[in-house]
């Protein structure tokens, strides 16, 4: 059984900070300034104020 990779963190860096990142920092995609981008960055931060929410309730 292949084991799954999850993605554990999502980040907007520049070219410095990958060749700072070094040979650790094994994968990268970059994003064309597009409309999606923008959608995808708002789903994040939706989610991430979900999760914050829950937490301070005591979920």
């Amino acid at each position: 059984m292949q084991r799954e990779e999850r993605i554990v963190a999502v980040g907007l860096l520049t070219s410095a900070d990958l060749k700072l990142l070094g040979s650790g920092f094994t994968r990268a995609y970059p994003v064309d300034q597009t409309p999606c981008f923008g959608d995808l960055l708002r789903a994040i931060d939706e989610a991430d104020r979900e999760f914050a929410r829950g937490h301070r309730s005591g979920e």
